[in-house]
């Protein structure tokens, strides 16, 4: 084909209907990621940039990679769910030949091969019917980037090191953050821990001072090698109640070549996205009744012949007819002692008659992912001893909810239900000193959900329109210090609260709690009953 006729085919295909059904976001959603950049724009300090790269793709296997999913982070202030690509936030208005403009965006180029294999791309005409300021394509960021020494302050995330060098591709987004390393001046032996030690040394205060050398020492034990760096070693060494002046001067002095900072936008974030918006409530509550719809219809449908993997398949076909294409996390469904491992993902054993199964799976709606844990006995009633463990469970979790309020921490609502699950298992024989209830309730019983099953949040006191998983457990694998027959028993019950002046709201709630409500619900019809598939010939 000759040259001038192929370059006239593919501006055909490009402007083609083929090439134009890349989905644009709802103006609503528009609206929203557009309201986030402005949001943490105003926490950035004068003359700063903040940068945010996209996720990088994640190799399967040979030439197949995994579905791509967003840096949550960049989705969140985007709504781009393409990858290679880097947002760019500023402080104060630019100039360019164009006007003014307070952000900049990179993305890759439009591609009729390329989109005729892996799917549409929404391209730089796409991106501003999206609303960004400035759109550029990644190309530039390689051949012409900022001169980010112009700024006082550039803030960043630190980086993973985990995305592939592509074949045949100079821009994707090793080369793009390759570039950013450049120009920055980012050290190749850079430690964030030591780098943060170093700027807590720098503004430490005689007020901060103990909880410093605490935090320090702690980290040292952690990771010896951070005493090959000067500064530490003094600080470490330090007989006084407060750093002295030369040893600031010295942390300062080693900082001043760089002028970007890792930590502070992971902060800003974590204020930001704990606290959901109007919008981001509507998306989490749909996510979360997909998910305790899914629990529901697993309790009806359940039989001892029905494996995990049959479970599992159950829960995340409810998510898709709902419009939940994906999970937020890897399911996990685990019969009799494959409950005890808390995370548990195999889901590839069939269980007995007298089992147990904990079903701790979440739908992801739009993004926004939900955290649901039911546990229920296979063959439709739970045991005495079951009985007994369920109770102290559900009992932990009433007392948890009930500190889920505004202004107290995920703590307080962690330490609510390890006192009933202390108390329960003293009650039972399982344990003989109080202290050994860790061995059966392990982890803590809250955590922010949102565009991460594990949220970004700063902890700190719980605000108005946060939602917090509340999920007390106890867990019991053969073989433990206790009689046998509590051996083989997990049990998790999570519900997703949402926090409000008015007291704590069980998102969750439609997927019965209590033993006696899923032994009811477990004896109702479901319309999988009638569903039977063929038998394999071999």
């Amino acid at each position: 084909m000759h040259k001038t006729t192929l370059l006239f085919f593919i501006g055909l295909l490009l402007n083609s209907p083929l090439f134009s059904q890349a989905k644009l976001p709802s103006q609503e959603a528009i609206d929203f990621h557009k309201s986030r950049r402005e949001a943490l724009r105003a926490k950035l300090p004068a003359n700063s940039v903040a940068v945010v790269f996209a996720n990088p793709t994640r190799n399967r296997a040979n030439d197949v990679d995994y579905v791509y999913h967003q840096d949550p982070n960049f989705f969140y202030l985007t709504g781009w769910r393409e990858p290679q690509a880097v947002l760019l936030l500023f402080s104060s208005v630019q100039l360019d030949a164009q006007g003014q403009y307070n952000e900049l965006i990179y993305l890759q180029e439009r591609d009729p091969r390329a989109e005729q294999w892996n799917g549409y791309r929404l391209g730089l005409e796409g991106a501003k019917a999206m609303g960004f300021d400035r759109v550029k394509l990644r190309q530039d960021f390689v051949h012409s980037p900022p001169n980010f020494s112009d700024f006082d302050q550039v803030f960043m995330f630190d980086f993973q090191n985990d995305e592939r060098d592509l074949a045949g591709d100079e821009f994707d987004l090793y080369q793009l953050k390759k570039t950013f390393k450049q120009a920055i001046n980012f050290p190749e032996n850079f430690k964030r821990t030591q780098y943060q030690i170093q700027q807590a040394i720098r503004t430490a205060t005689p007020e901060n001072f103990s909880q410093l050398k605490n935090y320090v020492q702690w980290q040292v034990q952690r990771d010896s090698t951070l005493l090959d760096d000067a500064v530490i070693q003094d600080f470490v060494a330090l007989e006084t109640l407060e750093v002295p002046a030369d040893l600031k001067m010295k942390s300062a002095f080693v900082l001043k070549e760089f002028n970007f900072d890792v930590s502070k936008l992971q902060s800003w974030l974590g204020d930001l996205r704990e606290v959901k918006t109007a919008f981001e409530l509507r998306q989490l509550k749909r996510a979360i009744e997909i998910s305790a719809i899914g629990q529901v219809e697993v309790m009806k449908a359940i039989h001892p012949q029905m494996s995990e993997r049959e479970v599992q398949g159950i829960h995340e076909y409810v998510f898709k007819k709902y419009g939940a294409a994906y999970e937020g996390y890897p399911s996990i469904v685990g019969a009799g002692n494959n409950a005890c491992v808390l995370h548990y993902i195999e889901n590839s054993s069939d269980p007995s008659e007298t089992d147990l199964m904990l079903m701790d799976l979440g739908a992801e709606y739009e993004g926004y992912t939900a955290d649901v844990t039911r546990t229920i006995p296979v063959k439709g009633t739970f045991t005495l001893a079951q009985r007994q463990l369920y109770q102290i469970v559900f009992d932990a979790q009433e007392a948890g909810i009930a500190k889920a309020l505004v202004g107290n921490t995920v703590n307080d609502v962690t330490r609510a239900t390890q006192e009933v699950v202390k108390a329960g298992l003293l009650a039972l024989g399982i344990i003989e000193n109080e202290n050994d209830f860790r061995k059966y309730y392990p982890h803590g019983a809250s955590h922010h959900i949102g565009l991460d099953v594990h949220d970004l949040s700063n902890y700190g006191p719980l605000p108005e329109n946060a939602i917090i998983t509340v999920e007390p457990g106890i867990y019991i694998p053969k073989g433990s210090p206790c009689d046998p027959k509590w051996w083989g028993i997990g049990i998790r019950i999570e519900d997703d609260i949402l926090i409000t002046a008015n007291g704590p709201e069980n998102l969750s709630a439609f997927a019965p709690r209590t033993w006696q409500a899923i032994e009811a619900k477990m004896k109702e019809e479901s319309p999988l009953d009638r569903f039977q598939l063929p038998s394999l010939s071999n």
